[in-house]
């Protein structure tokens, strides 16, 4: 079999396997194991999740973890996170447990609006299209009455048409700019399927409006799609107290740890090479529980990280305030989510993360997501100012290694006893593991 191949998506699961295997991993073990493994028993719940991609031959598995005791607007919540990376759920749970003696989370939904765009060129005078455009955005609402009723029955639909004049920055560009209140839904396929529509409604009357001449009549549509920058689709979480009521943390009293903390939070504003690295902290949590809850990870990134960016450079997602005594931290972020359709009722994960949330709206789940996203960044930034955040990642870390390395349980549990006030890393656990095998051959 060549390792170039036509028609691969018209070939069976198992062929597919075989093809790879052949080609690729020379290796039987692989084949039958390592890929079959990871299906699902249930194959039902499998044939669900091979539906959800293409050339899907398996699944690949993220941990699936809990981070109880957030107090979110009196309510108490235990939080579902999927990633794979060490201390993130054990941070966010140790700041939950920390805040939930200080009055707990905060949070509210500012607003909910998505976005959607329709590009094209026209050719004519900008006026006279502007003159027009009433005329034309009634027609547009009109022809997607039918695509419209059920979101608006939801309380949702179509918020504004706006026509941007872009002809300053591009010769002949125009754009449809479409704002959407989508309810539950994320709203991808609606907000899609809605432009469409308009691209080709404003194409056909500019094409037969008698008021504009020939050469006006030419209008080319470049493309129709929804933005991710939803930046008024924004939560906003926060957490608050009296400077004393922070405590000692590692010998650091609170005016200091309050002040140290302000000053971090002040330099990832100032910094944007510090600023990408504590805006990672904050999505460490946020979208540990997108993708719990079957959302969009990438979508969320894209528009945090460009919100990050609005005022014309990068900069802190969060802020960090001492007025009269009062420690406050807050994070204000654009989430475009939602809790039906897609993947939210699709995979059985997601459905068992929205379960465990209490079946929340979207805008609750808003709340939740920037909340986690709060705590992810306290918790770091406290360990950063004081401990050093090393410490405590690497001996979450440390069961990677001694994995990675086919320790046994006594092993592990030596190992833990060993480096528990220690400095970790692979060489030094190790060297550990070799030294500890060595004297217990000599032994026997």
């Amino acid at each position: 079999m060549s390792k170039w191949v036509n028609g691969f998506s018209k070939l069976s699961k198992d062929a597919k396997i075989d093809w790879l295997s052949t080609n690729y991993i020379h290796d039987d073990h692989f084949n039958h194991h390592i890929i079959s493994d990871s299906w699902y028993q249930n194959e039902q719940t499998q044939q669900v999740l091979e539906g959800f991609s293409e050339n899907t031959i398996s699944n690949f598995h993220l941990p699936f973890g809990l981070a109880p005791n957030f107090k979110i607007n009196g309510n108490p919540y235990c939080i579902p996170m999927a990633i794979e990376e060490s201390s993130v759920v054990a941070a966010a749970s140790a700041a939950a447990k920390y805040w939930l003696e200080r009055g707990g989370f905060h949070a509210k939904v500012i607003d909910t609006q998505k976005v959607g765009q329709v590009h094209f060129y026209w050719y004519g005078h900008s006026e006279k299209l502007k003159h027009h455009f009433q005329e034309i955005k009634s027609l547009l609402l009109d022809t997607t009455t039918h695509l419209t009723t059920n979101m608006v029955n939801r309380g949702g639909g179509i918020l504004n048409i706006e026509l941007l004049d872009k002809t300053a920055e591009e010769p002949n560009y125009y754009q449809l700019f479409i704002t959407f209140d989508t309810c539950n839904s994320m709203g991808a396929n609606f907000i899609n399927t809605i432009l469409e529509s308009f691209a080709q409604t404003i194409s056909d009357y500019i094409s037969n409006c008698i008021h504009f001449s020939n050469e006006e009549k030419e209008v080319k549509i470049i493309m129709s799609i929804l933005s991710n920058y939803t930046p008024d689709c924004l939560a906003k979480a926060w957490v608050e107290c009296n400077i004393e009521d922070l405590g000692s943390y590692n010998n650091m009293d609170a005016n200091e740890l309050a002040e140290k903390f302000y000053s971090a939070v002040k330099i990832a504003k100032l910094d944007p090479y510090r600023a990408t690295t504590h805006n990672k902290g904050i999505f460490n949590g946020i979208d540990a529980v997108v993708i719990a809850t079957g959302n969009d990870f990438r979508a969320v990134e894209a528009c945090g990280h460009t919100y990050a960016a609005r005022n014309g450079k990068y900069s802190s997602l969060s802020n960090c305030s001492i007025d009269n005594n009062i420690f406050r931290f807050e994070l204000e972020i654009p989430l475009a989510i939602g809790t039906v359709g897609g993947l939210t009722k699709l995979h059985p994960m997601a459905q068992l993360a929205l379960q465990i949330l209490g079946n929340p709206s979207a805008k609750t789940l808003m709340e939740i997501i920037a909340v986690v996203g709060l705590a992810q960044n306290f918790a770091a930034v406290r360990s950063l100012v004081t401990s050093g955040i090393q410490k405590g990642h690497m001996k979450m870390h440390l069961g990677n290694i001694l994995q990675q390395l086919g320790s046994t349980e006594a092993e592990k549990a030596a190992c833990t006893e060993y480096f528990h006030n220690k400095v970790i890393s692979h060489s030094a656990v190790r060297d550990f593991l070799v030294s500890s095998r060595q004297e217990f051959d000599a032994k026997c």
